[in-house]
């Protein structure tokens, strides 16, 4: 019998806000820049590139390329995206 391996789409997975802020939380608190940027798209086709994309400006394109895993995407297109799917950057002080 063999196995079958099939693709995972997380963002299949991310049907409501709270499983959005949960999945978004967990990727900031990487602190790792590109896994944010690949959650952040993660995020975006789970709430409709196309929508995002005539929101924000952007062409899907970039926003496919920028919020892959192997994207960088500017600061100004992160917070055109944040602003998108519903969030905020928000700078506060870390306390070690």
């Amino acid at each position: 019998m063999t196995e079958k391996l099939y693709d995972y789409d997380p963002a299949e997975a991310l049907k409501s806000d709270e499983a959005i802020e949960v999945f978004l939380a967990d990727a900031f608190e990487t602190g790792n820049a590109r896994y944010i940027a690949k959650a952040l798209g993660v995020v975006a086709r789970a709430k409709g590139m196309t929508g995002i994309a005539r929101e924000t400006g952007l062409a899907r394109e970039q926003l496919y390329r920028s919020f892959s895993e192997d994207g960088n995407p500017t600061l100004e297109s992160t917070i055109a995206l944040m602003k998108a799917i519903g969030y905020e950057m928000t700078g506060k002080r870390h306390v070690a």
